[in-house]
C-alpha cells in the first residue's frame, strides 16, 4: 500500500492522497444498490393483472354467469367512454409515467450510499458507511493536539476538513500552518490505513478559534 506524500501546504492545507492501486469503477459498481423493490412491485403487478385475466378469459369460455355478467357490465361501461375522455387520458398519463419511470430505474445506476475500501484479495468488495467515515476521520483530527473541533465532508474529488484551534493554540501564519499539516497527516494515514477510496486530496481549513 502506497503511503501519503506530503506536497507543500498552500492557505487551505492540501494534501495530495495515495493513488490507488485498484479499480475504483468496479468496485463502486459492485456497491451500487440494485432494483429489487422496483422490480418485485412491478413483478407482483403484473402477476395480479395476469391471473386475474387469465381468470376472467377461463370463465368466459366455459360461460360462467358472474364471468358474463361481469363482462357485459364492464363492456357496456367501456363502450361509452372515447378517446378524449378525460379518464381515458388520465390512465394513459398515469401508465406511461410509470412506464418512464421504470425505465429511468432500469437505465440510471443507483447511487451508492457506501465508501468502498481495499482489500489485498481482488474479488473481494468490502464498502463502509459515509457516516462512519466522517466520525472516523473526525476523530483523527481531534486526536491531533491543539485542535478543539473538527468537521469533515466527503467529495467526490476531495476530503474537506474543517477544523477549530485551541484557545490555547500558537496562534499566527506559523502555528495555523503547523497545525494544517498535522491534522492533513492525520487524516490522511487514517484514510491510508482504512484503504478508502473517496477523493484524490485532502483539504484542511482553519474555522475560526475556540474562545474568541
Amino acid at each position: 500500500m502506497t503511503t501519503l506524500q506530503e506536497t507543500p501546504v498552500g492557505p487551505a492545507g492540501v494534501l495530495e492522497a495515495p493513488v490507488r492501486q485498484v479499480d475504483r469503477r468496479r468496485v463502486v459498481r459492485s456497491l451500487r444498490p440494485d432494483r429489487s423493490p422496483a422490480g418485485a412491485v412491478t413483478a407482483l403487478v403484473s402477476s395480479v393483472v395476469l391471473c386475474a385475466a387469465a381468470a376472467g378469459t377461463v370463465a368466459l369460455l366455459v360461460r360462467a354467469p358472474a364471468a358474463l355478467a361481469s363482462y357485459a357490465g364492464f363492456a357496456a361501461g367501456a363502450g361509452g367512454l372515447s378517446w378524449s375522455d378525460p379518464v381515458v387520458l388520465g390512465a394513459g398519463l398515469v401508465l406511461v409515467a410509470a412506464g418512464s419511470s421504470l425505465v429511468v430505474l432500469a437505465v440510471v445506476p443507483g447511487r451508492t450510499r457506501l465508501v468502498p475500501l481495499e482489500t489485498g484479495d481482488p474479488l473481494a468488495v468490502i464498502g463502509m458507511t459515509r457516516a462512519g467515515l466522517r466520525r472516523t476521520l473526525r476523530d483523527a483530527a481531534l486526536a491531533v493536539e491543539g485542535v478543539s473541533g473538527a468537521r469533515v465532508r466527503l467529495g467526490r474529488r476531495y476530503v474537506e476538513v474543517v477544523v477549530v484551534p485551541g484557545a490555547d493554540g500558537v496562534a499566527g501564519a506559523d502555528g495555523d500552518g503547523r497545525l494544517l499539516r498535522r491534522v492533513g497527516a492525520a487524516v490522511g494515514d487514517r484514510l491510508v490505513a482504512l484503504g478508502a477510496m473517496c477523493g484524490d486530496e485532502v483539504v484542511v481549513r482553519l474555522r475560526g478559534r475556540a474562545g474568541r
